[in-house]
């Protein structure tokens, strides 16, 4: 016999419940955002003593309610599935019968291990961020003091253990109610609070790809693993923009794989990102063709990074020191703001690999004219990033200037991670609390609101930067307005809606944003409420939302590195207008899951917009071959394939030669796994141009 020992027994108000209920129920994203609870999970398994599971929830103050369910010693104890299976079920009632949302849920160790499921299944089906804390030990790196004398975890009962997991819970969250990042004193990134928060599992990974993949990355890994080599990646900062998002999700795999890999960012100096940021948009050609980078701002940079080098990663045991003194082994100066740190490393270990990647559009026809300002940028680029062994760039040979030997240059596009807060699928009703999220920021923005499911709308998901075109997604989007209006004056008109995150190495953006909103003010105020311009807050699980409800996404860049929002668009099925500009079209199978134009073909766009809008038909045959047709490469796995292929080979002293080829492919024809015809894959062209 099983014995309820107690029960949630919190009641929640009569009155709010019947306000919000029917908005909450619809998932509709009208109303208040929900109440942010807490929850912490302890079990006790003995077949002697019998097992105990409990849950307490509190709020950021206080202890909320609490469950304990008790098995007799006696009688039928229950095996993991069960127990998690317990927990999942109450906290989703839970959640949803006090319209709350509980945002992440603290267990001890113990629980993790003995419920090897319970954290991914809490993230994947319930968007909770699990926490996993080793009693005791982790809270003198978060508590302002530590305890004079702590008990032990085992002399607490298990009730005082569920509440103190919910106490520690709330103190790992910052004011956007994510974990706060952890960066050490060495710039060290401590993914996912230095492995705390628990999102995934290799199963989970497993599942995003095919066995191909699979089998090909497990390869690398497995060589690695074997020889203990390290492998350190270097960029200019921690969150923020697509270089951050990868590089989170790759060590997080890496952490289940079992390989090294390790992530250091510089500590940031005031000016310096304006200046690297001047540099891109020079690089792009973006930027007045008088403007230079003066000799004080390149000295600003080589100064940063020289400072960060010295204090930070040379020290002993350092990642720049030499492979013998504790040093990486193979080094990844993943940014164009950082190969100033190539010729320190080499001079450190002069034999040891480095590899340099390049994730920005390069107009190496402007490079290629003496005197240019992009000539003179690249020149102090390449200074620096020749002395490296490989040159990663996106799969487009323009973004190569002539000076890069062709032998060393190989191919890769950006990925991003199917399971992140970014891309995971989510059920309709966490997708409705982040709708409510969104349209409480754009109240306070004084923006007009999506009302979803009542309203649809277009969106474009990207910073504030000058290349994103921004300008002329509004044109095409008035094109598109007036022509519906005329030949389907009773249809009711999609919202447009452009959105994004910040990131600290981008000073654009305030400026960009104003220059939008002073744009719709002046040029086209009759339509103004149906256009909604909105920075967000950097919550991933929001710009999740508002693509996974899109009707149509756009991306309508100038110039491009690759884009990889294209392809997370492709992922959760909807069609994407975008431009030919840098890898973007490598990602779209044109007329099939999308539309490409030439960029700043607003008529098109605006062609293609009306298209999908009035014909259900065409929308629902791109949308399903958009959700059949994802490839592995720009996904996590894919991604850290290529990185892995790229490491064991260097780390064994081979040569390694692209030669102008994808890495992805190397990859496969080094490991002998085959890749079947109907695989998906990106187009496999690196001249723009002859993309149809």
């Amino acid at each position: 016999m099983v014995v309820d020992a107690s029960r949630f027994d919190r009641r929640p108000s009569a009155i709010l419940h019947r306000r919000l209920a029917q908005p909450y129920h619809r998932h509709a994203w009208s109303g208040p955002p929900s109440d942010s609870i807490y929850a912490g999970i302890t079990t006790s398994f003995s077949e002697q003593h019998g097992s105990t599971i409990a849950i307490a929830i509190r709020d950021a103050t206080y202890l909320l309610d609490f469950i304990e369910k008790k098995y007799q010693p006696n009688e039928h104890q229950p095996c993991v599935d069960e127990a998690v299976e317990f927990i999942i079920s109450q906290l989703k009632t839970y959640g949803e019968k006090h319209l709350e949302k509980i945002v992440g849920a603290a267990m001890h160790r113990h629980v993790a291990g003995s419920c090897q499921d319970l954290c991914s299944r809490l993230w994947a089906e319930l968007d909770i961020i699990p926490l996993v804390l080793p009693g005791l030990s982790l809270l003198g790196r978060f508590a302002s003091r530590a305890q004079a004398q702590p008990r032990s975890w085992e002399s607490k009962t298990i009730a005082e253990q569920a509440e103190s997991m919910a106490r520690k819970c709330v103190r790992l969250f910052g004011p956007e109610n994510f974990p706060l990042l952890q960066v050490s004193s060495m710039g060290l990134v401590e993914v996912d609070t230095d492995f705390h928060v628990c999102l995934t599992n290799l199963d989970d990974f497993k599942k995003t790809v095919s066995a191909n993949t699979w089998e090909a990355c497990n390869f690398y890994a497995a060589d690695l693993k074997k020889r203990n080599v390290k492998i350190a990646f270097f960029s200019a900062t921690p969150q923020g923009g697509g270089v951050a998002l990868m590089r989170h999700a790759l060590v997080r795999f890496s952490h289940s794989l079992g390989t090294d890999i390790k992530w250091y960012v510089p500590r940031p100096r005031p000016g310096v990102f304006r200046v690297t940021k001047h540099e891109h948009n020079i690089l792009q050609g973006i930027t007045h063709p008088d403007e230079y980078l003066s000799a004080e701002d390149r000295n600003l940079v080589t100064a940063w990074i020289e400072e960060n080098a010295k204090r930070y990663w040379t020290v002993p045991g350092g990642p720049l020191c030499a492979p013998a003194e504790g040093g990486a082994d193979v080094l990844i100066v993943d940014d164009p703001q950082m190969p100033g740190l190539i010729p320190i490393a080499k001079r450190l270990a002069p034999g040891r690999p480095i590899i340099f990647r390049s994730h920005i559009q390069i107009r190496s026809d402007l490079v290629d004219q003496p005197g240019t300002s992009q000539a003179e940028a690249w020149k102090y680029l390449w200074d620096n990033a020749k002395r490296a062994d490989c040159f990663i760039a996106h799969p487009v040979s323009a973004f190569v200037p002539r000076d890069v030997p062709p032998e060393i240059v190989g191919y890769m596009p950006a990925a991003t991670d199917w399971l992140d807060g970014l891309n995971k699928t989510m059920r309709d009703w966490d997708i409705a609390h982040y709708g409510r999220i969104f349209n409480a920021a754009c109240k306070n923005a004084e923006m007009p609101t999506i009302q979803h499911p009542d309203e649809q709308y277009i969106v474009q998901i990207s910073r504030f930067d000058p290349a994103k075109g921004i300008f002329d997604v509004l044109d095409a989007y008035e094109k598109f307005h007036n022509r519906l209006a005329q030949e389907r004056p009773k249809l009711k008109h999609p919202k447009l809606l452009i959105c994004g995150h910040g990131s600290v190495d981008d000073p654009d953006g305030a400026v960009i944003y104003d220059q939008v909103i002073d744009h719709i003010e002046r040029r086209i105020p009759y339509i103004r409420h149906l256009i909604c311009v909105i920075r967000l807050r950097p919550l991933d699980q929001v710009l999740n939302a508002l693509l996974s409800k899109a009707t149509i996404a756009l991306q309508l860049s100038t110039r491009e590195g690759f884009e990889v929002k294209v392809s997370e668009a492709i992922h959760k099925g909807v069609p994407v207008i975008a431009t030919r500009a840098g890898g973007i079209a490598l990602q779209i199978e044109n007329a099939k899951n999308g539309f490409l134009v030439d960029v700043g073909d607003t008529d098109a766009v605006a062609q293609h917009i009306f298209d999908l809008w009035t014909d259900e038909g065409l929308h629902r045959r791109m949308s399903e071959y958009a959700l059949s047709h994802v490839c592995d490469e720009v996904s996590t796995v894919g991604n850290t394939l290529s990185w892995l292929y790229l490491a064991s080979k260097f780390s064994k002293e081979e040569s390694v030669q692209p030669n102008g080829q994808w890495v992805n492919n190397l990859a496969f024809e080094e490991c002998g796994v085959p890749v079947p015809p109907e695989m998906p894959h990106l187009t496999r062209e690196v001249e723009i141009e002859k993309i149809c």
